[in-house]
């Protein structure tokens, strides 16, 4: 399992941030390789969505639960699919800002890219991650 973990302090109250990271039509804007989000169920822990993400030229898809929501604070995702994964965030609120931790606990699927370019993928998600982190602040401080 791939890891990555990363922070960011977004200057907008937590309740602004929490309920755009909430929606998960809302990855569209901020998470790169989001292709579709789609069939979205439900609010709050068991919520379900189906998504399409094109990781290393490849398009996966797969299906979501919200496994853990805790209002304002964090949500925990588990995905199944072409990528099995669970990713989350925890928001932590300040006086005029909100640092928003992102977590990732995923697998790459080897047969679909090669065991050759994993480490190539495993270097191009990092970047993406951190963009998505860039993206969020960006859009919520707009």
């Amino acid at each position: 399992m791939a890891t990555w973990k990363d922070s960011v302090e977004i200057h907008a109250p937590a309740d602004k941030v929490f309920a755009y990271l909430d929606d998960p039509m809302n990855l569209l804007e901020w998470m790169p390789g989001m292709a579709e989000i789609r069939n979205v169920i439900g609010t709050g822990a068991g919520q379900q969505y189906e998504w399409s993400y094109k990781m290393a030229g490849v398009m996966m898809r797969g299906q979501t639960t919200v496994i853990e929501h805790v209002h304002d604070k964090c949500a925990v995702h588990q995905n199944i699919g072409t990528i099995s994964a669970i990713w989350g965030f925890h928001l932590e609120p300040h006086d005029d800002s909100t640092s928003c931790a992102i977590e990732v606990e995923y697998s790459i699927p080897i047969p679909l890219i090669g065991k050759l370019a994993e480490h190539i993928v495993l270097k191009r998600n990092e970047r993406e991650f951190h963009l998505s982190l860039v993206h969020l602040k960006e859009l919520l401080e707009a």
